[in-house]
C-alpha cells in the first residue's frame, strides 16, 4: 500500500478507496500525536532552568545581573523565531521545520547541561529556545492545516500539553536537582525534544516531499507577510501577545526572588513557579474553546487584567500572608496567552493568513516581551524592592488592554487589508 498524506483532498471519504481512507486517517494521527507531542517540548527549556538559576550561577559563576539575562533569553529567542520560521517555511514546508525545530530544541538542550562556562550555557539554551520559538509559529498553521474542523479543540489540546510541558519541569527542578544535580535536572528534558521529532519523520514519510511542494506551493506569501504588517487585527494580537508574555516571563524569572526575599525557601519558590504554570494548564483547557463561542472576548481578557492587578499589590504588599492566593490569582491573569493563540486562527480565513499571523504576532510581541525580565530585574538592582518592577508589569497589563481592544473585534484578518 503506497500512502501519501493529503490534507488538502477534498473528495468525499464515501467515495475513496478503503486504502485511501485508512491512509489519511493514519496521517492524521500521526500529525496529531507530532503536534500533541511538539506542543509538551516547548516550554520544557524555560521553567526547568529559572528554579535552579542561581544555584546554577553559584557553581559556574555568574550573579543576579545575568539571571536577568537568562530571563530575556526565551522571549528573545522566540521573537528571533517569528523572523526565521517563515524563512524556514517557504523552503522545506511546515512539516519539515516542526521536524527541525524539534530537533535543535533537544540539542540545545542536551548540550547546555554539560558545559562549563556561562557564554555556552547562553548560547545552546538560545538554541534549544529558537528551536522551541519556531515550534510556536508553526503549529498554529499545522492545526488550520490537519483540523480545520477542530481549530477550538485542538488548540486547547496543544495548549494544554504547552501548559504541561511548563508545569512538570518547574515543580520536579529542584527535587530532581538535589537527587542527581542539576546538569541531570536541565538535561533529562532533552529526551523530550528527540522523542517529539520522531513522529515528524513518520508524517514525513508518508507525505514523500510534499512539505516541500507546499512550501513552494504559496506564491502570495509573501505579499501575505507584507501586508499583515499593515493590518490593525495583527497590530492588536502582537500587542496582547506581546504584553502577556512579557508579564509571563518577568514572573517566571524573578517570582522565586520574590519569594525568598520575603522570607521562603528555593523550593517553596519552584513549587510556587509550578502553580503559577499549572493554572495557564486550566485556562488552556477552557479558553480556547470558551472564546470560540464569543463574537468578541474582549471581557475575558478585561478579566485576566484585574486578576493580574489584584496578584501584584498582594505579592508587594504581603507576599507570604497569603503567597499561594496571590500565586493563584496570578495564573488566571495569563489565560490571554491561550487566547490569542486560539485568535490566530479564529481571525484569519486562510492557512496562509494564519502563519503569516502567527509569525508577525509572536515575532513582534516576543521581541518587545523579552524586555520584561531584564528591566524587572534592573529596576529591582537600582530600588533594591519590588515596587518599581511591579509598576512596570500593572501598566504592561494597560497596555495588554489596548492590543485585545483590537484583537478580540469580531473582523478577520484578511478582510483588514
Amino acid at each position: 500500500m503506497t500512502a501519501t498524506l493529503d490534507p488538502s483532498a477534498t473528495e468525499s471519504t464515501s467515495t475513496q478507496p478503503a486504502a485511501r481512507r485508512r491512509a489519511l486517517l493514519e496521517g492524521r494521527l500521526l500529525v496529531f500525536a507530532a503536534i500533541v507531542m511538539s506542543a509538551f517540548t516547548l516550554r520544557v527549556a524555560v521553567t526547568a532552568f529559572s528554579p535552579l538559576a542561581e544555584r546554577i550561577g553559584a557553581e559556574i559563576g555568574y550573579g543576579t545581573a545575568v539571571v536577568g539575562v537568562f530571563g530575556m533569553i526565551p522571549t528573545a529567542a522566540f521573537a528571533l523565531s517569528g523572523v526565521l520560521a517563515p524563512l524556514l517555511v517557504r523552503p522545506l514546508g511546515l512539516e519539515r521545520t516542526a521536524l527541525v525545530a524539534m530537533l535543535a530544541a533537544g540539542t540545545g538542550m542536551l548540550i547546555r547541561a554539560t558545559v562549563s562556562g556561562t557564554g555556552a550555557l547562553l548560547v545552546f539554551s538560545a538554541l534549544a529556545l529558537i528551536g522551541m520559538g519556531i515550534g510556536n509559529v508553526v503549529i498554529p498553521p499545522l492545526v488550520k492545516r490537519y483540523f480545520p474542523d477542530r481549530v477550538a479543540v485542538l488548540s486547547a489540546l496543544y495548549i494544554t500539553m504547552v501548559q504541561l510541558g511548563t508545569v512538570l519541569p518547574a515543580l520536579v527542578a529542584v527535587p530532581l536537582a538535589e537527587a542527581q544535580g542539576w546538569r541531570i535536572s536541565i538535561g533529562v528534558w532533552a529526551l523530550v525534544g528527540f522523542a517529539a521529532a520522531v513522529p515528524w519523520f513518520a508524517v514525513l514519510r508518508l507525505r514523500r516531499g510534499r512539505d516541500r511542494a507546499d512550501g513552494t506551493a504559496l506564491p502570495e506569501a509573501g505579499v501575505v507577510r507584507g501586508r499583515v504588517w499593515r493590518s490593525p487585527v495583527a497590530w492588536g494580537m502582537a500587542v496582547m501577545f506581546g504584553m502577556t508574555s512579557l508579564s509571563t516571563y518577568a514572573i517566571f524569572a524573578w517570582l522565586p526572588a520574590v519569594l525568598v526575599d520575603a522570607g521562603a525557601d528555593a523550593a517553596f519558590g519552584g513549587t510556587m513557579v509550578a502553580l503559577f504554570a499549572l493554572l495557564g494548564l486550566v485556562a488552556a483547557l477552557g479558553s480556547p474553546v470558551v472564546i470560540a463561542r464569543f463574537a468578541n472576548p474582549f471581557p475575558i481578557v478585561l478579566g485576566c487584567a484585574v486578576c493580574f492587578w489584584v496578584a501584584f499589590a498582594g505579592l508587594y504588599f504581603a507576599p507570604m500572608a497569603a503567597p499561594v492566593l496571590w500565586v493563584v490569582i496570578l495564573g488566571l491573569g495569563p489565560s490571554t496567552f491561550p487566547m490569542a493563540l486560539t485568535l490566530i486562527n479564529l481571525r484569519t480565513r486562510t492557512q496562509e493568513g494564519s502563519a503569516a499571523l502567527s509569525g508577525f504576532a509572536q515575532g513582534v510581541g516576543y521581541a518587545v516581551a523579552c524586555v520584561g525580565p531584564l528591566l524587572f530585574g534592573v529596576l529591582h538592582t537600582a530600588t533594591g524592592g519590588w515596587a518599581a518592577g511591579f509598576g512596570l508589569l500593572s501598566v504592561v497589563a494597560v497596555v495588554m488592554l489596548l492590543g485585545a481592544w483590537q484583537a478580540c473585534k469580531p473582523r478577520m484578518l484578511e478582510d483588514s487589508w
